[in-house]
């Protein structure tokens, strides 16, 4: 792998860590901590949804985004030649 692809390769890795980390800080700490009064008013099967979020929606969400990152980069090896066989 030339450096160029190396660097452009890392750059794109870079990017999709900081998106990926960025939706689960908002919907953890934004969704759980700040914005848990506002989510408080509706509710989600029988429980306050900003609870539903502090307790168990960032999981769920922390779970998604660990498949969503497996398979971007998969997608990322592939294009750029270093997927494992």
């Amino acid at each position: 792998m030339t450096p160029e692809n190396r660097a452009a390769y890392w750059s794109a890795n870079l990017r999709l860590l900081i998106v990926l980390l960025a939706i689960w800080f908002v919907v953890s700490y934004g969704f759980g901590i700040i914005l848990v009064d506002v989510l408080n008013t509706i509710s989600l099967g029988g429980y306050k949804l900003g609870f539903w979020f502090a307790q168990q929606g960032s999981m769920y969400v922390f779970l998604v985004l660990i498949f969503i990152y497996a398979i971007r980069m998969g997608q990322l090896d592939k294009k750029f030649g270093v997927q494992e066989d």
